[in-house]
C-alpha cells in the first residue's frame, strides 16, 4: 500500500484513467459505450408514419406523449381520428336510435293521417312497412280507456286482434296477385285503423253512449275503420277494384271491437 500515495492516485494515473469502459453484450448483438453516450437523438415511437406530427422530445431524448399540446394528436394522414386525443367521429354517420329500433316517426305520422282522412293518398312503400309501434300504442290506449270504465279487456283486444290479423293475411294472400303480402304489413294496417275505436272509447268515458246514440256513434266508427282499412289495403297491395270486397270483412272485425267498447 506504500507505493500508492492515496486512493485517488489509482484513478488519476494508469491505464484505468484512459479506459472508455466498453462492455460487450453478445445477447443483444451490440456494443454499448457508456463513456461516449449520446443523448441528443430522440427515440422514435412505433408506427411513426401513421401520425401527422413528429414525436415530442421529452427529458433525456425519450418519447413523451404528454408534450403534445395540439388536439390533432392521434389523427392519421387521412384526417381520421385515431386512438389518441380528440373526440371520435365514427358515430357521425350512424342512423338515429329510433330508426335502428325500427321506428320511423315520419311513417307513423303519414299512416295516422291516412286513417283520419280515408280520401288522402298515401305512398305504397309507407303502407308496406312493417311498423308495429303505432298499433301497439293504439291497442294500449284502447285498453287504458276501457280500464278507466272498469273493463279489463286487454286479453280480448289482443285475442281479437291476433285472430283478425291471421284471417286477413290468409284472405289477402288469396286475393292479391300483383304483390307479395306480408303478415307484418297486414297487422300494421289493421292496428293503425283501430284509431277511430280509440276515439270512440275516449268519448265513452265522458258521456255514456248506449241505446240509440251508441248504435249511431259506433256505426260511424265501424264504417270509418272499414273504409280506412280497405283503402290502405287496396293501396298497399295494388288491389284495383277490390276495395269493397275487403271492406266487409274489415267492418266485421271492427264491429267486435265496437261491442267491447260500448258494452
Amino acid at each position: 500500500m506504500s507505493q500508492f500515495g492515496g486512493p485517488n492516485d489509482f484513478y488519476s494515473s494508469g491505464p484505468a484513467a484512459d479506459a472508455s469502459y466498453n462492455f460487450d453484450m453478445p445477447e443483444f448483438g451490440q456494443e454499448l459505450n457508456f463513456g461516449n453516450f449520446d443523448n441528443t437523438q430522440p427515440s422514435v415511437p412505433p408506427n411513426y408514419d401513421n401520425y401527422a406530427q413528429p414525436p415530442a422530445q421529452g427529458l433525456g431524448g425519450f418519447y413523451d406523449p404528454t408534450a403534445y399540446s395540439d388536439t390533432s394528436y392521434g389523427q392519421d394522414k387521412s384526417g381520421k381520428q385515431g386512438g389518441g386525443g380528440g373526440a371520435g367521429t365514427e358515430f357521425d354517420d350512424e342512423p338515429p336510435l329510433l330508426e335502428e329500433l325500427g321506428i320511423n316517426p315520419n311513417h307513423i305520422f303519414q299512416k295516422t293521417l291516412a286513417v283520419l282522412n280515408p280520401l288522402r293518398g298515401t305512398d305504397q312503400q309507407i303502407l308496406q312497412d312493417t311498423d308495429m309501434a303505432g298499433p301497439l300504442v293504439f291497442c294500449l290506449t284502447l285498453g287504458g280507456f276501457l280500464l278507466l270504465q272498469g273493463k279489463v279487456t286487454f286479453s280480448y283486444i289482443y285475442g281479437i286482434g291476433v285472430m283478425g290479423c291471421i284471417f286477413f293475411y290468409c284472405l289477402l294472400s288469396l286475393m292479391v296477385t300483383r304483390s307479395q303480402v306480408t303478415f307484418g304489413a297486414v297487422a300494421s294496417v289493421l292496428g293503425y285503423c283501430l284509431l277511430p275505436m280509440v276515439v270512440l272509447s275516449g268519448i265513452n268515458i265522458l258521456i255514456t253512449i248506449q241505446g240509440t246514440l251508441g248504435l249511431i256513434v259506433s256505426g260511424i266508427s265501424i264504417f270509418w275503420c272499414a273504409i280506412s282499412a280497405s283503402k290502405l289495403f287496396a293501396t298497399a297491395f295494388s288491389m284495383d277494384h277490390q276495395q269493397l270486397l275487403i271492406a266487409y270483412p274489415c267492418a266485421v272485425l271492427y264491429g267486435g271491437f265496437a261491442l267491447i267498447t260500448i258494452y
